[in-house]
């Protein structure tokens, strides 16, 4: 029996790409890159903070459905399409993460899927890391 839990978000793009939102194996989960795109379509159009807050409630959503929390992360890392602005970006980060000091990255990319979308987040997270 396989210990892969797949957990989607239910975005029409999981099946036509083949991925899923996050993987959880054993106690480790892998959060796919997300960006700010809801049903409601893209939150936060050029306000990187907004998009990374977004972001992460999403990315919450994700590991509680995988049994971990924002303090079980370890690893992020941020794509950004303007690194002049990430500072928005690493105060919506540190927010969350500002007691909890997860490895990061953050990276500027010529662009996204979507030229709205600047900043896209992917997550690790370990379940029983939180201290």
């Amino acid at each position: 029996m396989s210990n892969r839990q797949l957990i989607t978000s239910g975005s029409p793009w999981e099946p036509k790409m083949g991925y899923s939102r996050a993987v959880k194996i054993g106690n480790i989960v892998h959060v796919s890159g997300t960006t700010s795109s809801t049903s409601a379509g893209i939150q936060g159009v050029n306000d990187p903070y907004v998009q990374t807050k977004v972001i992460l409630e999403t990315i919450e959503k994700a590991l509680a459905e995988a049994g971990a929390t924002f303090g079980d992360v370890v690893r992020t890392r941020i794509y950004v399409t303007d690194i002049s602005r990430w500072e928005e970006v690493a105060k919506a980060h540190g927010e969350i993460f500002g007691v909890i000091r997860p490895a990061t990255a953050i990276v500027e990319v010529s662009k996204l899927i979507n030229p709205d979308m600047m900043v896209e987040i992917e997550a690790e997270a370990i379940i029983g890391s939180a201290s």
